[in-house]
Order: structure tokens, then C-alpha cells, then sequence
């Protein structure tokens, strides 16, 4: 199958005993949108939609193997508050509890943090994906389903070579108007939550 240009409006809940929680929503306006084969979004959540015509209607249930895995423990860790320092101060503009950070670690790996609490010498940061150890329901619509362009993919394959975010951000991190609240999930194609 060619490589899909797949754009999609969706409402996002995790699932427990208590019910559905809505996580996040993207809008008709400023759809998830991506293109499939590249690995780009979680592998069942492409199975689920890349089949899909323009104008269909979706609900699906991820399992939390399907989706972010378990949560682990051993990945919230004590970073030294000093690791944080910019020109000899500490980043407090971008450290806080609750804010998603980038990191990279030695072998040159880029991924998110989550800042769970700032002290005197330490930073505590959890390393797992903010839906580690969730069920995902997805409802949605799809927006468009086509073969991507030449331009398109070229563009992409820039955007994971480092070259800036499908949404024209800078950084996809920061700089723009969509919704980062879990660091992913920004819905310009950067893939962040899916």
C-alpha cells in the first residue's frame, strides 16, 4: 500500500472501572494528521484508521499493550537540579511540575519528560509516556485519506531528520498554538501523543 496521507478528528479517553475520561480532542479545524508507513504514530491506532474513507466515523478501544505499554516505576528518576542550567541559572521557565520537557540521553535519543517535582539539588522526572498503563478509546472522524505527495513526504522525512515540526512551529515543543498539554498530541503531524 502507498504511503497515506491520513488527517483525523478525534476525541481521546482513557478507560478504568470509573468510566471514560476525556484526555484530548482535535477538531475538523486542526486535525491529528500524519502519513502512514512511517512509523510515525502508534502501529494499532494505524491499523485502526488507515483503512478508513474520507467521511467515516470511527470507535475504537487500544489496550494499554497496544497503546503506551505499563507503567514503570524504575523510569521516574532523580535528575541533578544543576542538569537543568542555563548560563548559570536555573531554567525555571521551562522546569516546573506538570511541564513536558525534551531530553536526550548519551546515546543521542530524543524523548519526553514530565517534570513531577522541582526540590533544592533535584528534579524529579517521570520518563514514561503520560498514558503508560492506560486503555485508549478513540471516536473520531476521518477528514481525508489519500496517497501522499512527493512534497509531502519529503517534508516529513525532514521534520524526523530534525529539520522543524509539520505544524510550521520552530519547535514543535514550543512556539505554537496547539495543544501540548501532554507533550504529544499537539495534532500538526508531529505524532507526539499517538
Amino acid at each position: 500500500m502507498n504511503n497515506r496521507y491520513i488527517a483525523v478528528q478525534y476525541k481521546l479517553f482513557t478507560v478504568d472501572e470509573k468510566g471514560e475520561h476525556l484526555v484530548e480532542q482535535t477538531t475538523s479545524e486542526r486535525p491529528f494528521d500524519f502519513i502512514s508507513g512511517f512509523g510515525y504514530t502508534l502501529e494499532a491506532f494505524e491499523e485502526k484508521i488507515k483503512d478508513l474513507e474520507k467521511g467515516q466515523t470511527f470507535t475504537f478501544q487500544l489496550s494499554k499493550d497496544e497503546a503506551y505499554g505499563e507503567y514503570v516505576e524504575e523510569r521516574v528518576l532523580d535528575l541533578k537540579r544543576e542538569d537543568f542550567m542555563i548560563n548559570g541559572h536555573f531554567d525555571k521557565e521551562h522546569i516546573y511540575e506538570g511541564a513536558i520537557v525534551p531530553l536526550q540521553n548519551a546515546d543521542g535519543n530524543h524523548f519526553f519528560g514530565r517534570v513531577l517535582e522541582v526540590t533544592e539539588d533535584k528534579v524529579k522526572m517521570d520518563l514514561n509516556h503520560p498514558l503508560a498503563g492506560e486503555t485508549l478509546l478513540f471516536t473520531g472522524l476521518v477528514i481525508e485519506n489519500r496517497d501522499a505527495s512527493k512534497e509531502e513526504i519529503q517534508h516529513l522525512l525532514n521534520h524526523m531528520s530534525g529539520e522543524g515540526c509539520g505544524c510550521g512551529c520552530d519547535e514543535c515543543e514550543g512556539g505554537c498554538d496547539h495543544d501540548h498539554e501532554h507533550g504529544e498530541g499537539c495534532g500538526c503531524g508531529c505524532g507526539h501523543c499517538h
